[in-house]
């Protein structure tokens, strides 16, 4: 339209004698856009809270991510949540402590500073994790501690319990239940447990847990089997399960229950007599049932009475577990057998068991190659043995049937002879032999238990060389062993009082007290002064007994 106006107005101008005038072609603009800013990406970066446990700020190192300390520079956090990782503490105290269980109220009476028994310690994570769970502690009983510094310092005073992340349990620590809920236990319930605390972060995943129950083993150690005398006879009276009745939790729920059973089955064996006059031992077939009852899954034949009923009994027992699928070890039909470890593998866990009977002279009990019998201790071919296994990644538990006595030992050429196999790298070794209760150690990362005391068998009382009558007889350890993962992570003592001549109970809170704190002082691990306990007078030569 411009043009035309344009072409009209020049014509006019020529028609006209007016003067011209001039008209300045119009100019189009061409507008220019005004600058607009762009927004730059912030590279993304992941901030760590100080409360993260070790184990998952490792594993944060992993991420396709820098870690920046500024939590203002991160675009991802990994810090306690409301979804994510649930990580399970343990509450843990020195070994050597009594006490086995307290109230969450109590663990939060300590953290405020209302109740000044006990203290409690943790690394700084763990500090600051719970402090968003509980709020800020009583700095008088709470306080962190370097990790590596923890164990010392509850063993240097029993006053001082820790909480630790379970990944972190070892065999020198002992795990107190809270509200009666123990991680290291097949029933542990996490819903309810009060020490746990979750952790998230948006766009990594992370495990379900550090804590799998897939990956638990239990393993039950048990002393002397004997079903003979007034045991049998009370299980032909009583039943023949009546001896595992009020442990049946203990030994049947357990991954692997291991029974020491010193006596072979024969299908000629007299009528049981209560009394310690018979001295050759048997079993009845039939009392086969009571280890089906609590779940045995491995025999020990390491005993001095195997070979009480000659070589066809022992060889009709060996049949006996064969037919019902029980592997055994520490015995067999030669002396090649006989040193077989068994190796079992449960939940990921790789175990194997060894024994043998180390008592000096008593060759007549032990196999050869021709006849059956005990496992000899041929400490060079145990140790080769030993690392043999531990090269294929079994972890080995060593029990032994040993020399005999009537006091809390070592006896005789115990300590010679157990520190041999744990220097040799097993895991565990244990005494079977022992009718009377042994003391325990750690030797390096072995823990040592020189005897369990009677299992089955029907010694209510004992009377000593010198005219005396003893009852600890009665006194019962049941070693529960906890592996998780390839790794041992320790034992909880479980402890029995026999009744009836023939079946343990579980300890009153008061006999347990007073039990194991006599065996923590017994073992060199807590002082009772004033007034230690002493140990019974009894003569250190070697006791002929009439007993397995």
């Amino acid at each position: 339209m411009k043009k035309n106006i344009i072409l009209i107005c020049f014509l006019l101008v020529a028609c006209t004698s007016t003067p011209q005038v001039t008209v300045t072609p119009e100019v189009a603009v061409t507008s220019i856009p005004t600058p607009q800013a762009t927004a730059t990406a912030i590279p993304s970066a992941l901030w760590i809270s100080d409360s993260v446990p070790d184990d998952l700020r490792e594993l944060a190192q992993t991420f396709d991510v820098p870690i920046v300390n500024d939590k203002n520079l991160a675009t991802q956090t990994l810090d306690i949540s409301d979804s994510g990782a649930t990580w399970i503490y343990a509450l843990v105290a020195s070994f050597p402590t009594v006490t086995d269980d307290t109230a969450s109220s109590n663990l939060i009476s300590i953290w405020k500073g209302e109740s000044t028994e006990q203290k409690l310690i943790m690394a700084e994570s763990t500090l600051r994790a719970f402090i968003a769970k509980w709020g800020e502690p009583s700095r008088s009983q709470v306080r962190s501690v370097d990790s590596n510094q923890l164990l010392d310092e509850a063993w240097n005073d029993s006053s001082v319990w820790a909480i630790i992340s379970f990944e972190e349990i070892n065999p020198r620590w002992k795990v107190l239940s809270v509200d009666n809920q123990s991680p290291i236990r097949k029933d542990f319930d996490e819903s309810i447990y009060p020490l746990k605390i979750i952790f998230g972060t948006e766009n990594f995943e992370l495990p379900k847990s550090n804590r799998d129950e897939t990956k638990l083993t239990t393993v039950v150690l048990t002393g002397v089997t004997a079903l003979v005398r007034a045991t049998a006879f009370t299980m032909e009276t009583k039943g023949v399960t009546r001896p595992g009745e009020l442990i049946y939790d203990w030994l049947h729920d357990a991954d692997i229950t291991h029974i020491s059973n010193e006596v072979p089955f024969d299908a000629s064996c007299p009528y049981p007599t209560p009394g310690y006059t018979n001295f050759i031992l048997c079993s009845n077939p039939k009392y086969f049932e009571l280890l089906q009852y609590v779940g045995t899954d491995i025999v020990e034949l390491t005993g001095d009475h195997f070979a009480d009923r000659g070589t066809q009994a022992m060889l009709d027992t060996l049949e006996i577990y064969k037919q019902n699928n029980i592997p055994y070890y520490g015995g067999g039909a030669n002396e090649d057998e006989a040193r077989l470890p068994v190796l079992l593998e449960v939940n990921g866990n790789k175990i194997a068991f060894m024994g043998c009977n180390g008592k000096r002279g008593y060759t007549f009990v032990k196999a050869t190659d021709k006849k059956p019998g005990a496992a000899n201790c041929d400490y060079k071919i145990f140790t080769q043995q030993i690392k043999d296994v531990i090269s294929q990644g079994y972890m080995v538990i060593f029990t032994f049937q040993h020399e005999e006595c009537y006091h809390v030992g070592p006896c005789y050429a115990h300590e010679n002879d157990f520190r041999t196999v744990a220097d040799a790298g097993a895991t565990i070794v244990s005494g079977s032999q022992a009718h009377y209760p042994h003391l325990m150690e750690f030797r390096g990362d072995t823990f040592i238990h020189y005897g369990l005391g009677n299992l089955f068998f029907d010694q209510m009382t004992y009377e000593l060389p010198n005219g005396s009558v003893i009852d600890e007889t009665r006194r019962e350890f049941i070693d529960r062993h906890v592996f998780y993962d390839g790794k041992y992570l320790g034992v909880e003592l479980l402890t029995a009082m026999l009744e009836d001549f023939s079946r343990p109970r579980p300890m009153k809170e008061r006999e347990r007290t007073q039990f194991l704190s006599e065996y923590f002082f017994y073992s060199g691990w807590i002082d009772l002064s004033p007034t230690p306990i002493p140990q019974p007078t009894v003569t250190l030569t070697p006791i002929v007994l009439p007993s397995p």
